[in-house]
């Protein structure tokens, strides 16, 4: 079973339900089994034009499936979760969602197609992914970089605030 990460995330609406709701909606799937999840953080929009903070969680899970069917079951709960398809303004800023789930790792693979990019092409950017992440897995490897994710974030040149909002999922 392959080790992955999720990144869970909502600006609109019941933001926490929303985060719950996703992760039984992903620990319903036959082919996941939920392995750690971190506590809730909120912060500052990243990139968009919005007065919405975020809340955040990141979640380890084991599955079978391989990385582009995973990818397809979150943006199957994504879709069920009432989130548009619509990620981008027309000037290329991030619009507001009830739910975002992203594939930060997929054990150590590098996977760079159309449709997917892991590990994600912003993680070593965003302390609204490292902080979560540093929780529940402080000591994992990044495979681009290969520097742990505590590394990475004492390396984060502009870290955005995040504060811990709640209580794990």
């Amino acid at each position: 079973m392959a080790i992955v990460f999720l990144s869970l995330g909502s600006n609109l609406g019941d933001r926490v339900g929303y985060l719950q709701q996703a992760t039984s909606l992903l620990s319903a799937v036959p082919e996941i089994k939920i392995v750690a999840t971190s506590s809730f953080y909120e912060s500052e929009p990243w990139q968009m034009d919005s007065e919405n903070w975020f809340v955040n969680a990141v979640i380890q899970i084991s599955t079978t499936l391989e990385p582009e069917k995973l990818l397809k079951e979150c943006q199957r709960i994504e879709s069920q979760l009432g989130r548009s398809n619509i990620h981008r303004t027309p000037n290329g800023n991030y619009t507001d969602r009830t739910i975002d789930i992203d594939i930060l790792f997929y054990d150590n693979k590098i996977i760079n197609t159309p449709d997917l990019t892991i590990p994600h092409e912003f993680f070593h950017k965003r302390a609204f992914l490292m902080v979560p992440m540093l929780e529940i897995a402080q000591d994992f490897v990044h495979p681009l970089f290969n520097k742990t994710v505590a590394e990475l974030y004492e390396e984060l040149e502009n870290p955005e605030m995040v504060v811990l909002y709640g209580t794990r999922i």
